[in-house]
């Protein structure tokens, strides 16, 4: 390659993606001496966040948890409620579940009937008539069943009265309970759908039902058989809690161990890695094809390989110089799980804000004006309570007609936008402390020694100092991003009954689109965090700066990126099946020579599966470093290459190794 000719990866016109660096004396890594950037963002994010503070504030003034923890009977009253009559009652019974059959009752846990707090639900078939009868011979037969009843309720009624009064149910039937609520209890016998092994039964109106016009509700018996198997889960996990921390450890260490092996026999791995994917892959004949284009790209970038590969090597060596970046995670878990409580929270005050709303309700449904918003208080002086005789004043839900009542659905997106946005900025400010920490381990000539103290506490004040803006309006981007696949998932959901397959294929292709989108955007905030913690410049010019220098070395990055991550991600499933290997074998009873596993699980793939996802997840965490590491030396490593020579007066700061390949491979650079 002659004086004039560039070399192989390097654009055909340079001048479109910027001039390369220059050699500059008094570089010696981050800047110091910088200023605060993107400050009109930085004060938008922090407007944004004083109005989150606020409007939990006001969603904690007006909300009231109890109303999704309680369940609320037709007079607005909480059961199972401390320090209320209905303390011992935590269960809501309805007088005419029949009413209550319609799928969308059903969802909204609320039905147009009377409802009141029981402390159990009915156990056997019996109507208010037969309950008559059995009460001349027998008075606590009454007993048992006006636990179903208003207080004001007596046992001497007529059907027609106690129609009128609404102080008893017709008729109870066995049922259970769930979400605190008093369901049928629905069974299967032979095949056919019955209630406490009867197909029919008496309405207590002179009637004879059937289970079908209860099959409306057989759904909540699939919910009850979920119950019962999250019961048992539970079970499981109280059981397995302290095996499935051990478990956990032992990720965390081989983790650890991972990382170490990393730094002395990177190469060995990745080749093992590859032989095994390659193996894998010739047992199937119709991937011959992917197996003989692996094995090419292999033969052909095998030097781009081996780059990867010193980089994997130096990204240990960084880490072991700055171990407290392996802590940081636990920073960024808190700090996430800080975000992740708030805006739960909000959510649930903003949810269950309102004032109770009461609504008519007929009890044969004959009233044209059921469903009317009324007053309990002075219902039954009302043209209503005349005009519809035996009608009633029930509670339906909590809502409102004020200003904030109005905005609700409103302050419930703002919730979510600045979810995103700080959870995104979290992200965004742990890529940059770390880039800061490992940029300053890269620009010391002599390593360790010219590496100051706590380069990561010192870049995470500097991200926060003067790069707030910054890091906000990347996140920013993301957040947007991440809003508009949420608002098409909606709207998915929202008319997946009408849609058509050309619908179905313009949104498939949107999905597809908004998740390249948001890759593409991640890859480059990266880098551009990257170019900020180094350089302290705002974040347009930094992404400038940053796609400028990857472009100039295009094929080194795709190459090297793509081929540390799946070096990394290789290692993230090493851990997670090596700990699930260890797992199954304990959980099944298949290691008693080691330790005797529990043996009471109902199922043991609850703590397998837990233990697996866990460990992946601590992997995650542990690689997540390792690959901002890696990033942040080649950006770093380019950086070198354009502004220094290797000359004496202008030495490389890059490792020998790393170095010798990049000559192999651009003889260009031992002549200079």
């Amino acid at each position: 390659m002659n004086d004039t000719e560039k070399p192989a990866d390097t654009p055909s016109e340079e001048e479109d993606f910027g001039d390369p660096r220059t050699y500059d004396p008094d570089f010696k890594g981050p800047v110091s001496n910088r200023s605060c950037t993107d400050v009109l963002c930085c004060m938008i994010f922090l407007l944004c966040i004083v109005g989150y503070i606020v409007l939990g504030l006001v969603a904690w003034v007006h909300g009231d948890p109890r109303r999704a923890a309680y369940p609320t009977d037709s007079q607005g009253h909480f059961c199972g409620q401390k320090g209320t009559p209905n303390e011992n009652k935590t269960i809501l019974f309805y007088f005419n579940l029949l009413r209550c059959t319609s799928p969308s009752v059903l969802l909204n846990l609320q039905c147009p009937t009377t409802q009141i707090c029981v402390s159990k639900c009915p156990e056997k078939f019996l109507t208010y008539v037969e309950m008559q009868l059995l009460y001349t011979k027998d008075k606590s037969h009454w007993e048992d069943y006006r636990q179903f009843c208003k207080t004001t309720a007596k046992p001497v009624k007529s059907l027609t009265q106690l129609l009128l009064d609404d102080d008893c149910p017709t008729a109870i039937f066995p049922s259970k309970p769930f979400l605190q609520r008093c369901f049928p209890d629905f069974s299967t016998r032979n095949g056919t759908l019955t209630i406490g092994s009867k197909m029919v039964f008496q309405d207590g109106n002179g009637g004879t039902r059937s289970v079908i016009e209860l099959g409306a509700a057989n759904g909540i018996n699939k919910l009850l058989d979920a119950k019962s198997l999250g019961l048992k889960v539970f079970e499981d996990y109280a059981t397995t809690w302290y095996w499935i921390l051990i478990g956990l450890t032992i990720a965390m260490v081989l983790s650890w161990i991972f990382l170490i092996l990393l730094r002395f026999i990177a190469g060995c791995l990745f080749w093992v890695f590859m032989i095994g994917v390659i193996g894998i892959i010739g047992y199937v004949i119709i991937l011959c094809i992917i197996e003989v284009i692996v094995i090419l790209m292999l033969i052909f970038l095998r030097n781009r390989i081996r780059v990867a590969i010193i980089l994997l090597k130096e990204g240990s060596k960084a880490i072991g110089y700055v171990p407290s970046t392996l802590v940081y995670p636990a920073l960024t878990f808190i700090l996430l799980s800080i975000c992740i409580c708030y805006w739960v929270v909000t959510a649930v005050f903003l949810a269950t804000s309102g004032v109770p709303v009461y609504k008519v309700i007929a009890p044969e449904g004959h009233c044209i004006h059921e469903n009317q918003t009324c007053d309990p208080e002075i219902f039954n002086t009302t043209e209503i309570a005349k005009a519809c005789p035996g009608a009633l004043c029930n509670f339906a839900f909590y809502g409102g007609k004020s200003l904030y009542h109005q905005y609700i659905p409103t302050f419930h997106v703002y919730n979510l936008f600045v979810f995103l946005w700080l959870i995104n900025f979290v992200v965004a400010l742990g890529q940059c402390a770390l880039a800061g920490a490992f940029a300053t381990y890269y620009w010391a000539m002599k390593k360790p020694d010219d590496i100051p103290r706590y380069p990561l506490f010192t870049a995470f004040g500097r991200a926060i100092r003067y790069h707030t803006g910054s890091l906000a309006f990347g996140s920013l981007i993301i957040a947007l991003i991440q809003m508009f696949k949420i608002v098409l998932e909606y709207l998915d959901h929202r008319l997946k009954r009408t849609q058509n397959t050309l619908s179905k294929f313009l949104q498939c292709c949107l999905r597809c689109c908004f998740w390249c989108l948001e890759n593409a955007i991640k890859f480059l905030n990266r880098n551009a965090y990257i170019m900020i913690a180094i350089y302290g410049r705002n974040f347009c010019r930094s992404a400038k700066d940053a796609f400028n220098l990857l472009m100039r070395n295009v094929l080194k990055v795709a190459v090297t990126d793509e081929v540390t991550y799946f070096v990394l991600f290789l290692g993230k499933i090493l851990v997670a099946g090596s700990i699930g290997v260890l797992a199954f074998l304990f959980f099944t009873q298949r290691l008693p020579v080691i330790a005797q596993g529990p043996a009471s699980l109902n199922y043991y793939w609850v703590p397998l599966l837990t233990v697996i996802l866990g460990s992946y997840l601590i992997a995650h965490g542990f690689f997540s470093v390792y690959a901002m590491c890696v990033e942040t030396i080649f950006i770093c490593f380019l950086e070198d290459l354009e502004r220094n020579d290797g000359s004496a007066a202008r030495p490389y700061y890059v490792s020998q190794p790393l170095l010798k390949i990049f000559q192999e491979e651009n003889p260009q650079t031992k002549q200079q």
